[in-house]
């Protein structure tokens, strides 16, 4: 690139000289350094062109000759200024002054170089006349002085005079501002040898690239000659093709002719003589003939040969025209590039002169430096005195002090001879007062003796009354259990059976003791002790059955069986009697079931006008009670291998409802709520009202909630008939009929109409719902019943999901400890073999069932746009819909051994729980979502959300920039649109945050894992429901 020198160098009015040969440093003002003679004019053609035809020079081309021959007398200069004088002139000036060798910016260089310097003058620097005081301020202004630069005595003696008047700073300031103009002088010194250098490169390319044009040019001439001679050398083969054809017709004339006149005279005698001539002459022409062909064919080759010849002749003298024009035009820019050289030799003369005008400045200047230091010198035994006139005046002051802080002590010393008498005659009264004191101490502990003795007595009796609180929910689960396989094997009677349910329900001692007496006793012997019971307890609790076809962890696909368990547990402590029923899947948790055993009993159901037998089994279930309904029906409704996804789970589902409430019907309970869940079992609604209300079970109030709208489980309105409904009844608008086709039956709808209390799974979610867009062609029926439908947000088991106590990762950790969570981290990556480089990465989570309400799309993005902006992705999930589970095994193929990403397409519980504790952030892209728990999950282990603003998502986290939201209260990023877009607004933002706001990020992660999101309030929230629900049924009952 062509280096450009600027004329003259303008900073906010200042201009800088630069200088190798002195560390001093001077400024002038520039409008009195600025010469008249600086002017300013625009090069010929740009460096970017420059650069075009050194690149067409390539220095590999063999054609190149070492060697730049210059033209004219200025290249002859150019050549004798060699590079190496250039190189050892700028070690010179490195030797001269270090300071000097620093690099100059590319900003200040580009700036330097903008103008070609044409003229430079220094002018003089003083005038002889005046001379102006120097400020403080480091700005130092001058006059022009008419005096010549040579003369310099007369400037130094007007120098020394007026010294006297200037300040001591003033100097300082005067020489700081010398020795940075000397700097920036050095610096123009070394830009301007450095441009010299390049200039000489591109005239060497420059002369390389005329040296090849000159070679092409002789290639053209020559292969012009060969065309010219090709051309001549067919115009010969066209004559000869002429003469050789006039030839041939007329020897073939002469013969015929000859041939005639023969027949002719004596046609007897030419047949007799004659014809063995003719014939072999005859054949002789034929071949002639044909040699002739011969010769005419290759004649053809030759005149298509030539006329190519002429073409390429044609395209040669273009190539000709082109490499003369392109030789000018580089011819133009080497006499531009001579005419830049010359004014460099003008810049270097001018330099020159600028120079000794420095050297001259710099000898007053050193002259000023004496002066200047021993002004210093003076400056400090004066600071030296002031320092020990203010030593002086503080031991004064001290003095002073001293004297007065002396009388202060005196009546001091007087006060508190007086407070002492004082405190002498107070100690004598308060001697008496102590004794008068122990006096009743010893009469108080007397009494004190005897109300403890009193209050011993009364805890003993009170121990009696008050519930086992030390016990574990799962002991009186298994007592419950006990006592209802009793009842239903006949062994107790009902009102036996509810009494003992109420001492267990209560946590009484006395069932406690009861059973400790039985241990080790067989069962009717331990049977008697317990009727012996006569107590009639009371319970102010509510007796729960959540009937659902899910209860984790035994029986889990999604987050229905969390809910189960973990709202069930928080209704349990809050002392309510909570009691679950399941179906008995033979792909269930065995092992995760304690005191599993079947029941002596058989309980009948109707279905499909028969009667089937279902056996009964019971277990405890973290501390819960479960009952497992077995049925035998030839179909083995569940034992199929799997949960859900079969053809008749319509008919699965249905018959498993009817056969809860038969059991409840044999079992003789008397349950406040019955809730059930999701369309599985929104049959329970219906049945209970239409069929076992009237049978005697009507002691509850139905609450049903429903997890997610887009699942309605609809069917042919015919097979409601196998579970005992009256279709006909039933089948209407204001029932069970599907708003889609009048012949279907819905069972959702049913459980709508037919509950006295409808949810669901977060508040926003139910606003949703009543929409159009959300309802999914229930908004009319829950719009209708609103004033029993609301919205409740889910909670998540604390003691099950806490990274304290969680035994799946390989270090437990807390919010006050998160060290433990950078070592899961690395663990994780070991164990999906990712990159360890960076412990710092930041890795993204994700688990989900990968169906399209999850935002497929939006996840399959954020894996790519997290590798993009350096981050690592981790999902785990699978998909039942085929194409998509396809579109990420590919996916997970193609990331198969990348060190960044890794995609594990099934379940995996332990895996899960690595993946919540390494991950610095979780992304839940759903298109909607009606509650969620991996968002509350992934916060319980510090993993900050990134999640789209629907259902529950939009009830848990909210966005850390959103100043509407109070700062407590935000804890995530989120967005609204669902799209890349959108995902890209909250995933960039995040990342952003946590590389460059690293503390902030630890207290987001400190904020979320102290964020309750246990069952507790979102039970108090059930719980207050039941309440009012079984209030407003008891008055009914009483009116």
């Amino acid at each position: 690139m062509a280096a450009k020198l600027s004329s003259c160098f303008l900073s906010h009015g200042w201009m800088r000289l630069n200088s190798n040969h002195s560390n001093v440093r001077f400024f002038f003002p520039s409008h009195t350094l600025r010469p008249a003679s600086c002017k300013k004019r625009q090069r010929n053609f740009s460096s970017q062109h420059k650069r075009q035809i050194v690149k067409k020079a390539s220095p590999d081309d063999p054609r190149i000759d070492a060697e730049v021959q210059l033209r004219g007398d200025e290249d002859t200069e150019l050549e004798n200024t060699s590079t190496n004088e250039i190189s050892s002139l700028t070690q010179d000036i490195v030797v001269n002054d270090a300071m000097t060798t620093k690099q100059v910016d590319e900003n200040d260089l580009s700036s330097l170089m903008t103008q070609d310097v044409k003229d430079f003058e220094m002018p003089p620097l003083f005038d002889s006349n005046s001379f102006l005081t120097l400020p403080v301020n480091n700005r130092t202004p001058y006059r022009k002085d008419p005096t010549p630069a040579g003369d310099t005595s007369s400037m130094n003696m007007g120098f020394e005079e007026k010294f006297s008047t200037i300040q001591l700073e003033d100097l300082i300031g005067m020489i700081r501002n010398a020795e940075k103009n000397i700097l920036l002088l050095n610096q123009a010194r070394v830009c301007a040898l450095e441009n010299l250098q390049n200039i000489l490169k591109e005239k060497e390319a420059l002369q390389g690239e005329i040296n090849i044009l000159e070679m092409r040019v002789a290639e053209t001439d020559a292969k012009i000659k060969v065309a010219a001679q090709e051309k001549i050398l067919v115009e010969l083969l066209k004559e000869q093709l002429h003469k050789m054809r006039m030839e041939l017709s007329g020897r073939v004339g002469s013969k015929a002719s000859k041939f005639d006149m023969t027949a002719a005279t004596d046609v007897p005698q030419l047949q007799k003589s004659n014809i063995h001539d003719l014939t072999e002459e005859l054949s002789s022409l034929r071949v002639e003939n044909m040699s002739s062909k011969g010769n005419v064919e290759a004649i053809r080759a030759e005149l298509s040969n030539a006329m190519t010849a002429d073409e390429r002749v044609v395209m040669l003298e273009r190539e000709h025209s082109l490499l003369e024009f392109a030789m000018k035009e580089l011819e133009l820019k080497l006499a531009a590039t001579q005419e830049d050289v010359t004014k460099f030799h003008t810049l270097k003369l001018e330099y020159n002169k600028l120079w000794e005008k420095v050297e001259n400045l710099q000898a007053l200047l050193d002259k000023a430096a004496k002066q200047a230091d021993q002004a210093i010198l003076v400056m400090q035994q004066n600071h030296d005195l002031r320092k020990k006139v203010d030593h002086l005046e503080e031991f004064l002051q001290e003095a002073n002090i001293y004297k007065l802080s002396s009388e202060k002590m005196q009546k001091y010393n007087e006060l508190l001879q007086q407070k002492i008498k004082l405190l002498e005659e107070r100690l004598e009264k308060s001697d008496e007062e102590i004794q008068s004191y122990v006096q009743l101490y010893q009469e108080s502990i007397k009494e004190f003796q005897e109300i403890l003795n009193r209050m011993k007595e009364e805890s003993k009796k009170r121990a009696l009354d008050e519930p086992v609180s030390d016990m574990p929910w799962e002991f009186w689960s298994r007592l419950l259990l006990m006592i209802d396989g009793w009842l239903l094997e006949n062994k107790l009677s009902s009102s036996d059976a509810k009494m003992l349910r109420e001492m267990v329900w209560k946590r009484d001692r006395r069932a406690y003791d009861t059973y400790l007496i039985c241990k080790g006793k067989n069962e009717d012997e331990t049977l008697a002790v317990f009727l012996r019971l006569t107590s009639n307890p009371t319970s102010s609790g509510l007796h729960i059955i959540h009937i659902a076809a899910e209860v984790a962890p035994v029986a889990k696909v999604g987050g229905l069986g969390d809910v189960v368990t973990g709202l069930s547990k928080s209704l349990q402590k809050k002392g309510h009697l909570v009691e679950i029923v399941v179906p008995k899947y033979d792909c269930m948790q065995y092992d995760l079931i304690r005191d599993f055993r079947a029941l002596d009993v058989v309980v009948e159901s109707y279905f499909d006008r028969q009667l089937f037998r279902n056996k009964i089994w019971v277990g405890t279930v973290e501390g819960l009670p479960v009952y497992f309904i077995e049925p035998h029906h030839p179909l083995k409704f569940f034992w199929r291998g799997q949960y859900y996804g079969e053809h008749d789970d319509f008919k699965r589902f249905s018959f498993f409802s009817r056969a809860a409430l038969e059991l409840l019907l044999k079992a003789d309970k008397k349950p406040d709520i019955i809730h059930c869940h999701d369309w599985q079992t929104a049959f329970v609604a219906p049945l209970y009202w239409e069929i076992y209300a009237h049978k005697g079970l009507n002691s509850a109030r139905l609450c049903f909630t429903c997890h997610n709208f887009e699942y309605q489980g609809t069917a042919p309105a015919s097979e409601l008939a196998s579970c005992g409904l009256d279709v006909n009844h039933l089948n209407t608008p204001d029932r069970m009929q599907d708003s889609s086709a009048h012949d279907r039956v819905n069972p959702v709808k049913g459980a709508i109409v037919f509950s006295n209390i409808v949810t669901t799974v977060s508040p926003t979610y139910a606003e949703e719902v009543q929409t159009p867009e959300g309802g999914r062609g229930l908004h009319t029926t829950l719009n209708s019943h609103s004033r029993k439908f609301m919205g409740i947000l889910n909670g998540i088991d604390t003691d099950l999901w806490n990274p304290a106590t969680d035994t799946f990762l390989k270090v437990q950790y807390n919010s006050t400890d998160l060290q433990g969570k950078s070592e899961n981290k690395e663990a994780l990556k070991k164990l999906l073999e990712l990159s360890s480089a960076d412990a710092t990465q930041p890795l993204i989570g994700c688990i989900s069932r990968l169906v399209p309400q999850k935002g497929v799309h939006l996840i399959r993005h954020a894996i790519y746009r997290t590798i993009e902006l350096g981050g690592q992705f981790v999902l785990l999930g699978s998909s039942p819909v085929h194409h998509i589970q396809r579109e990420f095994e590919g996916i997970a193929s193609h990331f198969q051994s990348h060190e960044h990403a890794r995609l594990i397409l099934k379940y995996d519980e332990s895996l899960s729980r690595m993946i919540y504790g390494a991950s610095d952030m979780f992304i839940i892209p759903s298109i909607f979502e009606p509650c969620g728990l991996t968002q509350m999950i992934a916060m319980r282990y510090g993993s900050i959300p990134i999640a789209r603003k629907t259902g529950g998502l939009n009830d848990s986290v909210f966005d850390v920039d959103d100043e509407s939201i109070p700062v407590q209260f935000r804890n995530g990023f989120t967005f609204s649109t669902p799209d890349e877009q959108g995902v890209n607004s909250a995933l960039d933002r995040a990342l952003s945050r946590y590389k460059e706001d690293r503390a902030s990020w630890q207290q987001l992660v400190h904020k979320v894992m102290s964020i309750d999101f246990s069952w507790d309030s979102s039970a108090s929230e059930y719980e207050e429901l039941y309440h009012k629900s079984v209030a407003r049924a008891r008055a009914a009952k009483r009116a």
